[in-house]
Order: C-alpha cells, then sequence, then structure tokens
C-alpha cells in the first residue's frame, strides 16, 4: 500500500489544494488513488447533515464512489481546532473509528491521499494528536507550508517534530499564495534547500501542469530534486 499524508505548517496553507492536486495528477496516470479527510472541522449542514467541502474536493478529483462516512469519518461543524469544537458540540473524536476508515479505504485503492488537518500538534482529543495518526497509519508526510515571511521557522518547526517523532518527511512544498511575491517569498525556497535535507519544491501561484507533474512523480518516486521546475536559479 502506497500513500501520503498531507499535513501543514499552519492553517490555510493550501493542504487542500497540493491534494486534490495530487488527486488529480495520479488518477489522470491511471493510479486507483483513494482519498481521505479523516477530521474536517467548519462543515456546514444541509438537509441535515453535516457536509465537509475538503472532502468533497478530494473525492471530485480523484473521482472515487466511496461512501463520505470513510472519507469524512468525523465532520465537525465548528471551525476550531478538533478538540476544542468536539467539546464544544457535544461529541468525540473517535480515532478508532478514523483508523477502522483508514483500513478500509487503504485495502479499496493502490494509492491514499491522506489530507491531515492543521498542523501536526493539533490535538484531536485530550489523548491523541494529529502526529499520532500520522504514526499510526505509516505514511511519510508531504508537508505544505504557505510561502510568507516565517515560512522558514515554521517549516522547521514542522520537520523537526516530524524528525523527533520518528516520522518520514517526502518533501516540503512552498505554497505561493500570491501572484506578486515579495522579497521574502522570493528567497525562502533558497533558504529552505540550504537548511533542509529532504526536498522541498515550490507551488507557483494557482499551480501548474509543470508543478503537479513533479508534485505526482515526488509520490511516486519517480522525480529527483534536478527535476523541480521551480529551480533556485529562477530567485539568484
Amino acid at each position: 500500500m502506497k500513500g501520503i499524508f498531507v499535513t501543514g505548517t499552519d492553517t490555510e496553507v493550501g493542504k487542500t489544494f497540493v491534494s486534490v492536486l495530487a488527486a488529480k495528477w495520479l488518477r489522470s496516470r491511471g493510479v486507483d488513488v483513494g482519498v481521505m479527510k479523516p477530521v474536517e472541522t467548519g462543515c456546514v449542514e444541509i438537509d441535515g447533515r453535516l457536509v465537509a467541502p475538503d472532502a468533497h474536493a478530494l473525492v471530485a478529483a480523484a473521482g472515487v464512489t466511496d461512501e463520505m462516512s470513510l472519507v469524512a469519518p468525523c465532520p465537525l461543524r465548528k471551525p476550531l481546532a478538533p478538540l476544542v469544537a468536539s467539546e464544544l458540540e457535544g461529541r468525540h473524536v473517535d480515532t478508532e473509528r478514523i483508523m477502522e476508515a483508514f483500513r478500509e479505504l487503504a485495502s479499496r485503492h493502490s494509492f491514499l491521499v491522506v489530507e491531515g488537518i492543521g498542523g501536526l500538534l493539533v490535538p484531536l482529543t485530550d489523548k491523541h494528536l494529529v502526529m499520532d495518526m500520522v504514526e499510526r497509519m505509516g505514511f511519510p508526510l508531504l508537508v505544505v507550508a504557505a510561502n510568507k515571511l516565517g515560512a522558514i521557522n515554521h517549516s522547521l518547526l514542522t520537520v523537526e517534530a516530524a524528525r523527533a517523532r520518528g516520522l518520514s518527511v517526502s518533501a516540503l512544498v512552498l505554497n505561493l499564495l500570491t501572484a506578486h511575491p515579495d522579497e521574502a517569498q522570493q528567497t525562502n525556497l533558497m533558504a529552505l534547500r540550504d537548511l533542509l535535507a529532504e526536498p522541498v519544491m515550490e507551488m507557483p501561484y494557482g499551480g501548474g501542469a509543470e508543478a503537479a507533474d513533479f508534485l505526482g512523480k515526488l509520490l511516486l518516486g519517480e522525480s529527483d530534486r534536478s527535476e523541480d521546475p521551480s529551480s533556485a536559479e529562477r530567485h539568484a
């Protein structure tokens, strides 16, 4: 079983965007890709049930027909950390149910894209963090960071936390959220490549075919750093 767990250095850094891009690319190459959003907050109620927008975007990208109870086993209404949202809603994040759904999806597909919530140290319960879930799933991490001032610190902290737990980091994706990068955004890529042993790629604003191709090949172990379209020479 192959797969990747997409985590972030923060919330709203582009995890869903990168996860959707990865799922679309894998599907376009004939890979039987499944998707999962184990916990999603900020869900909306439609016809008496909670709908998880990120999970639905992943399903559409992968073109799967898996039940939403498997893809998004823990939808929460309030846009807060899962521990806080579940307590305010009188619910409990059932980590065992999440793992049962994960194992079922893993048995159905040859590759699984799992999108996390927030970062590695986000609490799911008073005893479980996101990184505990990653450890149980056993997938390498794809870390997504918003390319902005502060990205270097946030990225190094996340990778250091993963290493301390013994988690494997497949790559860091530096996601550009503006069409007009400032000086920090233009230099973060070079700095992080100097500071990290793991591959670091830049996701240009709006994505792009070359970036998607490199990302997909990276997930399948078919690319190396020299093929990255966001080469350091762009910012030399």
